[in-house]
């Protein structure tokens, strides 16, 4: 399903649920939103306590009356399902859907991707939530692209997932002895007797098969991919046809890409330069690469879904960027085939994990700070390139970016253990 906007995309992440109580906030934020020139938002990517705060019990209204402010001044939404982070009524009555890791211990609550893709449960849960917001939310006009979860990422080693992977590994090799001769499992005396013996590589069990070190990652890939496919599937149960985005992660090296954006319409990525850390040509010549290897996913125009405005809470020193540095990175995700410059996020979160992270509207609130007019500076010439849209780059030169060979090249023990440089060399 192919994703057009008539205009270039400027917002970002908007997480309102959390002053529901202060009407005269949420006022303020569309006024400064429609100021700086912003004209879309995503929105319900963290939301789903607040969706459905207990079991079968759904809260949709207070998202599809902000959805509809927003509409009646200009700015879309593009509507997220929550998947990325469950609820704790949840995990405490479902302990399967949490992830276990490589030493086979299962989490506790808590973080966000914490979540088991193979669960039958999470997917139940999942397939109720999704459908009820295509049925409910996303036949508002408003809404014009479906956001599949958030950063997908991490694996889970439990024994569900176990047994998938055992599944996976019968399809693709048929026989357990055509697996111990594409493995050369008789080296240190490895041989398997049956597909129900083998286990995900772990530090306490075996990470020196290197057959089974890429297998694992490739079914990773394929797991994931597995669930963004039930994810739609379950939008389109509801009755949506909205094309789809995932937000990706710069050269995250757990999941091909390349597979990934296979199950969605449009590819999406989220971009944090560290600016100030190396030299700056550096650091332009690695996002600017990124660009174009997210545009090659799909060979066609793709969104810069989020950017910090400021600073960000999580690097060793998050420095704020300096002047004129947020309108450089937006006109060169622009110019490198990006419809979209975006922000995480709209407002500063009010406490918790991401309060200091940087954000279009900060904790003091007004219009007259740098990062505001900037951000209305970006907004404004965005307005006057319209005619960019939809468009791309046509480049003289291709270049071969590859996770599987990637992975194989890091994972096999040889001459060059250590500085492989895989992503410096491209």
């Amino acid at each position: 399903m192919e994703f057009r906007t008539d205009k270039l995309l400027h917002g970002g992440d908007y997480n309102p649920e959390q002053w529901l109580k202060r009407p005269d906030i949420l006022e303020k934020d569309i006024e400064m939103l429609e100021e700086s020139g912003c004209n879309v938002v995503s929105m319900g990517m963290f939301s789903w306590s607040t969706l459905e705060p207990e079991e079968g019990v759904f809260n949709f209204g207070w998202l599809q009356e902000i959805i509809d402010k927003l509409y009646k001044r200009g700015i879309s939404t593009i509507l997220s399902t929550p998947s990325g982070a469950r609820p704790k009524w949840m995990a405490d009555k479902y302990p399967e859907v949490l992830r276990v890791d490589e030493t086979r211990h299962r989490a506790l609550f808590g973080f966000r991707h914490n979540h088991c893709y193979t669960s039958p449960v999470y997917r139940e849960k999942i397939h109720i939530i999704n459908k009820k917001m295509a049925e409910e939310i996303a036949t508002h006009p408003g809404v014009i692209l479906w956001h599949i979860s958030n950063e997908y990422g991490g694996e889970c080693h439990c024994s569900l997932c176990q047994e998938a992977f055992r599944n996976w590994l019968r399809e693709k090799y048929q026989t357990i002895e055509n697996l111990n001769d594409q493995w050369c499992t008789t080296f240190w005396s490895h041989t398997y007797n049956s597909f129900d013996q083998i286990e995900s590589p772990s530090k306490i069990g075996e990470t020196q098969l290197h057959a089974l070190n890429l297998d694992w990652k490739r079914f990773v890939t394929h797991q994931t991919a597995d669930f963004i496919h039930h994810e739609i599937a379950a939008l389109r149960d509801g009755g949506s046809d909205l094309p789809t985005t995932a937000n990706l992660m710069h050269y995250f090296g757990g999941l091909d890409y390349f597979k990934i954006a296979k199950e969605i319409d449009v590819v999406s990525w989220d971009t944090y330069p560290t600016w100030h850390k190396e030299a700056l040509i550096d650091t332009a010549y690695d996002n600017g690469m990124c660009h174009d290897l997210m545009r090659s996913l799909k060979d066609k125009p793709f969104l810069q879904m989020e950017s910090c405005p400021s600073s960000t809470n999580w690097q060793s020193v998050s420095k704020l960027k300096k002047p004129g540095m947020l309108f450089a990175q937006s006109m060169q995700a622009i110019a490198h085939g990006s419809d979209a410059s975006l922000y995480f996020q709209i407002r500063q979160s009010r406490g918790a994990s991401e309060k200091f992270h940087g954000a279009v509207i900060d904790h003091y609130g007004g219009k007259d700070t740098r990062v505001f007019k900037e951000v209305s500076e970006v907004g404004e010439t965005l307005k006057n390139l319209q005619e960019l849209t939809g468009t791309t780059m046509s480049s003289p030169v291709a270049m071969i970016y590859d996770w599987d060979s990637q992975w194989a090249m890091e994972d096999s023990q040889g001459p060059r253990n250590k500085g492989l440089h895989y992503l410096e060399l491209c």
